[in-house]
């Protein structure tokens, strides 16, 4: 049986950065060095006053204390230095951090902290002022009287997640006191690095230690890059397994799926891995396989598979990451939480992954500790419906959008902060705009969703995702551009949105660019789906590459009519009569109002003589004028 993990009470301290989102907006780079600079110097006082940080994600910091009075004295000595510093910027790129300390009892595993302890520090960091110290009242009772500090009471707090009212105090310098210094055994004690490093720091050190030694048998068959389906990547490669719903409810298995995405999204916004699509990946649902089928069928290293438990108040994950080249178990843990911890472990589980390839790629390691905090949501009510809201539109049809919009709407309710719901009501009014279920004035409504999520979180890529597909749709090209490449470097990985850009950079002159991101889509989405060769089909006509794009279009097992009209145009401009006739006849057959002025005209290229090229092949292939 697994150890149970170690239960203490303990002083935490738990600290954000202000308006990080705006800083980064602002200036992205030098927010980040900012934010870094900041934290780095707050770690160096929490180990000057004998306290250990046990984790650095982005914008915010949580740090352990044994005693009240070592974590108030370094909230107000950094608080006061940080004060200093920003006084020297001459721009508007200032890390204001407010902290909060609560004592708790918290969870030990694995050298994390977590816990009421650790949540009850984060409310009561969100209480204080930009600059600012708060605390609880029993941080107060266990501070002594000889120190000099003024607590200001701030009366009970009802916190969210807390069922009895918490007493708060604002903590601040006396006027011409100094900090009281770190004591000599407290400062004297050996300096901590935070989790992160510490995890890939000991995780490199035990990789390369055990992989010269070599004590163990593979678990699993090892994968054979010779046998591999495609060629495997220049960096870390991992394909993130369905997991199982072991809940006994079959309607429960949205939320394992829900829980599923979740890790590939995050783990898809690193640019130094490569992550397989959802939709390759999701295609082992429910069916027997190995690592090693997986890995040589999709091309990659590691596999990551997992299940959810959950019950009415308590959601149970175990994870399991496989090396499938040498078949050896990489890591392996199990989460038993509350249900309103989910997100935790999400987070957790990204990290841990993270933190494990980065053995490879050390790069990796500095991307998660440098990373800004996604801002999602606490509302798990909110977070399933947005879940069940993302799925209901799959079928493609009026009813499934309504649907699908009663859903996300209810997710806006339950959560007005949380910023994916809006970033997908905003990509299906889109959706429904271009397969004419909505007129196109609907797309001043996708434009305000979309600048929505945005506004609550700037790193939805979903949002820039749904604002470049509108803005496409209206002819603004330099909008939509700016979007879509907002979109990708915010999640590189992110598979369809990729390919869609192919059809942007198709219609704004850069085809050759628009074939790179559509092959590299199908490469992160090995098991693409079928529009996916409709639009190299475009980018490779408007390239001038007639016979690439009679061969994806060809091989369309769902063509319709918009990607036929390609078709016949390439096979025109290839000389290749009968076929061009014989497409156009099946088109006019199926929509016999279809002409150039329809069809043609209307496409949105930026400039006319690619839209010339397009009607150019149509008008040879004999679509009427």
């Amino acid at each position: 049986m697994a150890e149970q993990p170690a239960r203490k009470l303990a002083v935490i301290l738990h600290a954000d950065v202000v308006g990080s989102t705006v800083l980064v907006q602002r200036d992205e780079r030098r927010a980040h060095e900012r934010i870094t600079s900041a934290f780095q110097r707050f770690s160096q006082t929490i180990q000057e006053y004998g306290g250990q940080v046990h984790e650095i994600r982005g914008d915010a910091l949580v740090a352990e204390f044994s005693r009240a009075s070592d974590a108030v004295c370094a909230a107000i000595a950094f608080q006061q230095g940080n004060t200093a510093h920003n006084k020297t910027l001459d721009d508007n790129i200032i890390p204001e951090i407010r902290i909060g300390i609560s004592l708790g009892e918290v969870i030990m595993a694995d050298n994390t902290v977590t816990g009421a302890g650790v949540v009850l520090a984060q409310r009561v960091e969100q209480l204080a002022e930009p600059g600012g110290v708060c605390s609880t009242e029993a941080v107060r009772e266990a501070t002594p009287d000889r120190l000099p500090l003024d607590n200001e009471n701030l009366g009970k707090q009802e916190l969210k997640g807390f069922e009895k009212s918490v007493r708060v105090y604002a903590v601040r310098l006396q006027p011409d006191a100094e900090v009281p210094p770190p004591e000599p055994q407290q400062a004297t004690r050996r300096k901590q690095t935070p989790l992160v490093a510490v995890t890939v720091a000991s995780l490199v050190v035990v990789t390369i230690a055990l992989a010269w030694l070599k004590p163990w048998e593979a678990q699993e068959e090892p994968a054979a890059i010779e046998k591999m389906a495609l060629p495997l990547p220049d960096k870390p490669s991992i394909a993130v397994l369905p997991f199982d719903n072991l809940s006994g409810d079959s309607k429960q298995d949205y939320f394992a799926e829900g829980v599923t995405e979740s890790v590939i999204t995050e783990l898809s916004r690193f640019r130094n891995l490569f992550v397989i699509a959802r939709n390759s990946t999701f295609g082992y649902q429910d069916k027997p396989m190995t690592t090693k089928q997986v890995s040589e069928e999709l091309g990659v290293q590691y596999v990551l598979e997992g299940s959810v438990q959950r019950s009415t108040d308590r959601v149970r994950v175990n994870v399991q990451l496989v090396d499938a080249l040498t078949g050896r178990h990489l890591w392996g843990e199990r989460y038993d939480k509350e249900l309103n911890d989910l997100f935790l472990v999400q987070d957790e589980v990204t990290g841990q992954i993270v933190a494990t390839l980065a053995a490879e790629d050390g790069r990796l390691a500095k991307a998660w500790q440098e990373r800004t905090a996604r801002k999602g949501t606490e509302s798990l009510s909110a977070y399933e419906l947005a879940l069940r809201g993302g799925k209901a539109y799959g079928a493609w049809t009026k009813e499934a959008f309504a649907r699908a919009e009663e859903l996300l709407e209810k997710a806006i309710a339950a959560d007005p902060s949380y910023a994916r719901p809006y970033a997908n009501l905003a990509l299906i009014t889109v959706y429904q705009v271009y397969s004419e279920f909505l007129p196109e004035e609907s797309l001043e409504r996708a434009i305000e969703l979309a600048e929505e999520a945005i506004a609550r979180d700037d790193g939805e890529a979903w949002g820039h995702w749904a604002l470049g597909a509108a803005y496409l749709k209206l002819g603004s090209h330099d909008r939509a551009v700016a979007a879509y490449e907002r979109a990708l470097e915010l999640n590189p990985n992110d598979a369809d949105v990729l390919v869609e850009s192919a059809w942007l950079l198709a219609y704004v002159g850069r085809a050759e660019e628009g074939i790179e991101n559509a092959r590299r889509a199908m490469r992160l989405n090995p098991r693409y789906p079928d529009w996916y060769l409709w639009a190299l089909g475009v980018a490779s006509y408007d390239a001038q590459r007639y016979e690439e794009a009679v061969t994806a279009l060809e091989n369309r097992k769902n063509p319709n009519l918009k990607s036929n009209l390609y078709l016949a145009a390439a096979y025109a401009q290839l000389g290749r009569q009968n076929e061009a006739q014989a497409t156009v006849k099946k088109i006019l057959a199926d929509n016999p109002e279809s002409s150039i002025e329809r069809w043609g005209l209307t496409q949105p290229y930026q400039n006319e003589a690619a839209l010339n090229h397009y009607i150019d092949g149509l008008r040879k292939a004999g679509l009427p004028e």
